[in-house]
């Protein structure tokens, strides 16, 4: 009873400061309404300190580095879902790829688990009999829209939007996805059509997303920023892969597409409302953040106003070392990264002799060890940085390095390894987790040198580096269709060891981490453009000329 007294006349008190006279003199018949205000008042300061506390304590630049995560991993996950369920859908007893119907050398396949008999095989034999070299143009042919998107989608996302680029990018992937059984089912060709779609969107989300981390990732958390994102692709490829065997294995096949892609459209609602193009177009974000982050960029709102003016300096970019570095190394490691995306459930099945739920789960393991290893690396990396115990361009070194000399290792170690499936598995663990260091290696080299044309130049390195994905699956098609063996894989694996070798010759050579010279924006001064002091003072020289020469011309008259 006195706390509700107590209560009343608190309210009645915030009433008379907020109204003055008026409430004291009708205080019968404004109690309510005064009561009423008053609360809703007090719910509304109630809810915005809520949300200051929310957006002070929950950094915005890491709701979009998890986003960023999420969405390409989206991307990857639907990208690889076909590797995985390609094994059943193909009917490979009619094709003649089964273990019992393999008559090549000794060392040709593996044998399998206890269970993995012809039982099995029959199980897991899909309705499609298509050949190697038509799965070889199935897997491919993302690779075909991939690669044409990649220079108009980094323009554009520099240009107008990265945000409803990226949006773009994952909504195409779902539809697609979706469509996938369908097609399927209608033609291979219509499949092909479906692919190339998914690699249309998927060929735009490198340069959206290097354009967002231009705007928002500060240096000295660049590579922290980046790895989250760009990990998402392996923790994607982690995901999708044990998830799509597992539900091939017990839905069957068209659950597989159905079930992603649905799941997946749930990212594009939450990508909308949180996410914006720059720090100074954000909703939620603190004002604490916004200026630490234009601070640490030195941007301000000129970013916003003179996109348009922003004109890519293409000989300079084409003919610099530090560029052309990323590109090689970038173009060399995705035959190693394609290899083990694309092809690994395929050298598990027919190889190992591994069954689909084994595949899976054996797939997916290492891509998780190589999530957590990007993590691990581009933290210590970072740290190292602050601490200037390590330059950008050491730190890039190093981290690419790993990404390739230990890969490059494993791949020798598995042409002679044979039949040991455990130590095989091992292998490849080591090699897959490896190769997460690109992610804060030459992936995230093209903010260092170029923060303004960091999307152009991740379209230019990303369309040569899409070639490998193209040729990968029809060059491994081609080999494969004659022969099974471990022999066959071995000439695969000694090409990706070859153009390893490349890529450490070069990047170690010519990379570089400091910004360069051609990324500076040189712009005429105008209205509201302050004059340069050189300026100000031609100006200042010109005026006293004409002083002088008026002062002549009146003395003469």
């Amino acid at each position: 009873m006195n706390f509700s007294l107590k209560l009343h006349r608190s309210v009645r008190q915030a009433c008379q400061d907020d109204l003055g006279p008026r409430a004291q003199e009708e205080p019968q018949t404004t109690d309510r309404s005064i009561c009423i205000k008053v609360i809703g008042v007090a719910i509304t300061k109630c809810v915005k300190r809520v949300h200051i506390t929310c957006v002070s304590a929950i950094s915005t630049r890491y709701v979009l580095a998890v986003l960023g995560c999420i969405g390409l991993g989206i991307i990857y996950g639907l990208k690889v879902n076909l590797h995985v369920a390609i094994v059943t859908m193909v009917n490979h007893t009619a094709l003649g790829t089964t273990s019992s119907n393999l008559t090549a050398a000794s060392d040709s396949i593996c044998a399998g688990s206890e269970d993995n008999g012809t039982t099995s095989s029959q199980v897991e034999d899909g309705p499609f009999i298509w050949s190697s070299t038509i799965q070889g143009f199935l897997l491919s042919a993302y690779f075909w829209g991939y690669i044409v998107a990649q220079l108009p989608g980094g323009r554009i996302a520099e240009l107008f939007s990265a945000k409803w680029v990226m949006f773009f990018s994952v909504a195409i992937n779902v539809i697609c996805t979706l469509l996938t059984p369908v097609m399927a089912k209608l033609h291979f060709g219509a499949l092909i059509a479906m692919r190339i779609g998914e690699g249309i969107g998927g060929g735009v989300t490198f340069p959206a997303m290097h354009v967002m981390l231009a705007h928002w990732a500060p240096p000295n958390e660049r590579s922290v920023m980046s790895s989250v994102v760009y990990a998402g692709t392996a923790l994607g490829t982690v995901i999708f892969m044990l998830v799509s065997g597992i539900i091939a294995g017990s839905l069957g096949w068209e659950a597989v597409f159905y079930i992603e892609g649905g799941l997946s459209a749930l990212w594009l609602l939450f990508w909308v409302i949180l996410i914006s193009d720059t720090p100074q177009t954000q909703r939620f974000i603190s004002e604490e953040e916004r200026n630490y982050i234009a601070t640490s960029l030195n941007q301000g709102n000129a970013e916003v106003k003179h996109k348009e003016q922003l004109k890519m300096p293409w000989k300079s970019v084409l003919t610099s070392p530090a560029f052309l570095a990323i590109l090689v190394a970038h173009t060399c490691s995705n035959w190693g990264w394609y290899m083990v995306l694309i092809e690994l459930p395929l050298y598990m099945k027919t190889v190992l002799n591994f069954k689909i739920s084994e595949n899976a789960v054996l797939t997916a393991v290492p891509f998780l060890c190589m999530w957590l290893f990007s993590m691990l690396l581009s933290k210590t990396l970072d740290t190292l940085r602050a601490k200037k115990i390590i330059s950008t361009t050491v730190a890039r070194k190093l981290a690419t390095g790993c990404a390739s000399v230990i890969p490059m290792i494993c791949f020798i170690i598995l042409c002679y390894i044979g039949c040991h499936r455990t130590l095989a598995v091992v292998v490849m663990t080591i090699a897959v987790m490896s190769i997460g260091g690109m992610f804060c290696g030459f992936l995230s080299n093209h903010i260092d040198i170029a923060p303004n044309f960091a999307g152009t130049l991740m379209a230019l390195t990303n369309t040569m580096a899409t070639i490998p994905g193209i040729i990968v699956p029809v060059f491994i098609g081609k080999l494969l269709g004659k022969d099974h063996s471990i022999a066959t894989w071995r000439i695969i694996f000694w090409t990706t060891v070859v153009l390893y070798i490349i890529e450490i010759v070069v990047y170690m050579l010519f990379a570089s981490g400091e910004e360069q010279k051609w990324n500076k924006i040189e712009e005429e001064p105008g209205e509201a453009q302050p004059l340069k002091p050189q300026n100000i003072k031609e100006n200042k020289d010109k005026e006293a000329q004409k002083e002088n020469n008026s002062e002549v011309l009146k003395g003469s008259l």
